[in-house]
């Protein structure tokens, strides 16, 4: 007898959860569906619930799913947010590839000493902020990465900044470790090299992440034209 009652109590709590399951995954569709008067009375106008037309009284009809998707908190094998280096900004905070995550990052790599090619990379950094309309601006993130994290400490790192005029809030530095400076190179397949205690051979990369850090985009070179990276930011920011 006692053991009728367990099997009959599993089967009642089985009962009620599939019934609450049933339930939220209804409302969920309700919520994606999309409604329209079958008559058209107020136009093209839609609803996003099931009801009556409030002029002919019909019946609303679903006439499409909403194309809104869902965000999730998941992050792809393809992310740098999977990179779990800690980093140094200019303004001393210590932070994860994964707290940028939200926002379009256009990222480059250079050394604050470098006399050469750096200069003409920050050059090139400016110039594309320079075409994003202010608007878009608030969804976006320039990170220049430091190879040189020995000598580029975040206040070496805050003052470069404010010499060259990327202090604004748009604008991010970050100092890391030897290692993780090196796996976040390998990720963006750029090449470095130090040469003298204060120099520092290297590639010349600009990439563009989407929010979720995925690499969308490469600019390779000096000065180059820059319009399939500012088209792919503006996409990416729309």
């Amino acid at each position: 007898m006692k053991h009728l009652k367990i099997i009959f109590s599993v089967l009642i709590m089985t009962i009620a959860f599939t019934a609450c399951n049933s339930k939220t995954s209804k409302n969920t569709s309700e919520a994606l569906a999309v409604y329209q008067c079958p008559m058209q009375c107020e136009g093209a106008k839609t609803y996003s619930e099931s009801g009556s037309c409030p002029i002919c009284k019909m019946d609303l009809k679903p006439v499409a799913k909403a194309s809104k998707v869902l965000e999730t908190n998941e992050i792809s094998e393809a992310s740098i947010f999977n990179l779990t280096s800690k980093w140094n900004t200019e303004e001393g905070e210590v932070i994860q590839l994964k707290d940028l995550k939200g926002k379009t990052l256009v990222m480059v790599m250079i050394y604050t000493s470098c006399k050469a090619a750096c200069p003409r990379l920050v050059a090139d950094m400016r110039n594309i902020e320079a075409k994003i309309p202010k608007e878009n601006l608030k969804d976006l993130n320039f990170v220049l990465i430091s190879i040189d994290p020995e000598t580029d400490t975040p206040e070496r790192l805050k003052a470069f900044a404010i010499e060259n005029l990327m202090d604004d809030e748009q604008w991010t530095f970050l100092q890391g470790t030897e290692s993780g400076v090196r796996e976040f190179a390998n990720v963006l397949a750029m090449k470095y090299k130090q040469i003298s205690p204060i120099d520092f051979s290297h590639s010349n990369i600009i990439s563009v992440f989407n929010t979720k850090g995925e690499l969308i985009h490469q600019q390779e070179g000096l000065g180059v034209d820059n319009k399939d990276t500012v088209d792919t930011i503006l996409e990416l920011t729309q």
